[in-house]
């Protein structure tokens, strides 16, 4: 941890303690059954965010000390290294996340509504074809 650093000092090692990893945006039921299965297991969550939808597992890193510094700060993954404080967990505002699902029968709600206006939006689609075809 930097010695000059106010931030870090005042951490409890936030950014440490999850990890988010990119996945497909679902399209199709077969693809929210995929999703919610993540949901299933513990200390996970699904977000959105700019369009793009991540799995969040709440895993803390294993070099995570007791006083909340890092075990391998000198050889720390890139990852790490380029964390800065104007982004991190302690000094940014709440996550804008368009949406946050933090069990199944959330995402389950949000699939219902997805998947029905898809069906709707293509109906139409549908009807417009065929009236521009007669």
């Amino acid at each position: 941890m930097p010695a000059n650093n106010d931030h870090c000092k005042k951490c409890r090692g936030l950014c440490c303690r999850y990890f988010g990893l990119p996945i497909d945006t679902p399209e199709t039921t077969a693809d929210f059954d995929d999703i919610r299965w993540y949901l299933l297991h513990k200390a996970t969550e699904v977000y959105v965010s700019d369009g793009d939808w991540y799995l969040n597992v709440k895993n803390p890193c294993k070099h995570l000390k007791p006083d909340y510094g890092c075990g391998i700060y000198e050889t720390r993954p890139r990852i790490c290294r380029q964390y800065a404080t104007e982004n991190c967990d302690i000094t940014s505002d709440e996550y804008d996340h368009e949406h946050h699902f933090y069990s199944a029968e959330q995402l389950e709600e949000y699939a219902r509504g997805f998947l029905r206006d898809k069906r709707r939006l293509a109906q139409l689609r549908g009807k417009r074809r065929r009236s521009r075809q007669k």
